[in-house]
């Protein structure tokens, strides 16, 4: 007994051992908490709104306004009258936008000097996606606070720049705004990435023609006809000022052909060969002569001359004196 007991005892501390090791091991494996997966961030779905926010400028040179962190300050672009919100775009919808800006303040009319003159851009940008709640949470704050992190910040690679080539005409008095723009949006192909903005830029179209006359305390109407492309590629559209021939002007011509033949004969043998046909028959009757069948062939044959038809043929013969 004496000899077995010092082999129980270290087989009972073995034991003790084991199962505190693995006591411990189940708290470890309870206590660990499984990793989180980050969500992938959504695209857009088809007519979403897409907020327009710019960068925000000094009016005494144009530089950007950067906050305390050194980032650069995006403001919501102006308040369009028709909304009563800023400028926003819709994912995929093609329309025309107006969006008038009710007041021109005097700090407003200065930047406008700046952006028409191209001494500093109309740098706005948008969301290449529907921003996550963080985001959006700051980008609703900077309604008021007028401080965002801008394109030089953590969130650059949430959004897409949008420039806005404004042209038109510096005056002393004055400014004329080329405020008919076309807005051009790519969004990345579906195949690799849908509901992603993949760039975007606007300009003004004759702005020598269609622009307005803006003084300090006026309001100013921008319009923008907005259209989308699916790819990041652009459609052909200039063909040259020769033109090529493609199959719809070869049919339409081929069809035009085909519809003036057919008034002409339809014009012909309604029309024009009844009246000649009247005609001859009317100057025939006129001149005395009368119609003689010629042996069978129908030729007509007229009286007065005594002529002798040919032996065998048939010819009618005048009347003689």
């Amino acid at each position: 007994m004496a000899s077995g007991g010092p082999f129980r005892l270290r087989l009972r501390l073995t034991l003790l051992v084991l199962y505190a090791f693995w006591i411990s091991l189940a708290h470890a494996v309870s206590g660990q908490e499984p990793l989180k997966s980050v969500p992938e961030q959504r695209g857009y779905n088809a007519g979403e709104g897409i907020p327009v926010s710019c960068l925000n400028r000094t009016i005494e040179t144009g530089e950007h306004i950067t906050d305390a962190s050194g980032q650069l300050q995006y403001i919501p672009f102006p308040t369009c009258n028709e909304t009563g919100r800023p400028l926003e775009l819709f994912f995929g919808i093609e329309k025309d936008i107006n969006c008038t800006i009710d007041f021109i303040s005097d700090p407003f009319f200065h930047l406008l000097e700046f952006y028409i003159h191209s001494d500093a851009p109309l740098t706005c940008r948008i969301p290449s996606k529907p921003l996550p709640p963080s985001a959006l949470a700051h980008d609703l704050l900077a309604l008021d606070t007028t401080s965002q992190e801008g394109a030089l910040g953590t969130q650059s690679t949430l959004y897409t720049p949008l420039i806005i080539a404004l042209a038109g005409t510096l005056q002393l008095s004055h400014l004329h705004v080329g405020n008919s723009l076309n807005l051009l949006v790519h969004a990345a192909p579906r195949s690799l990435s849908p509901g992603t903005v993949d760039a975007a830029a606007a300009y003004s179209v004759s702005s020598h023609t269609r622009n307005a006359r803006v003084t300090i305390g006026d309001s100013l109407t921008l319009q923008f006809a907005v259209r989308w492309y699916p790819s990041i590629t652009l459609p052909p559209g200039w063909s040259g000022y020769g033109g090529h021939v493609y199959k719809s002007t070869f049919l339409y011509c081929l069809l035009s052909a085909g519809a003036s033949a057919a008034v002409c004969i339809a014009y012909f043998r309604g029309v024009e060969l009844p009246r000649r046909l009247k005609r001859y028959a009317r100057e025939k009757m006129n001149g005395g002569g009368r119609l003689v069948g010629g042996g069978g062939y129908g030729l007509p044959v007229a009286n007065g001359n005594g002529a002798r038809g040919y032996g065998g043929y048939g010819y009618g013969v005048g009347k003689k004196d």
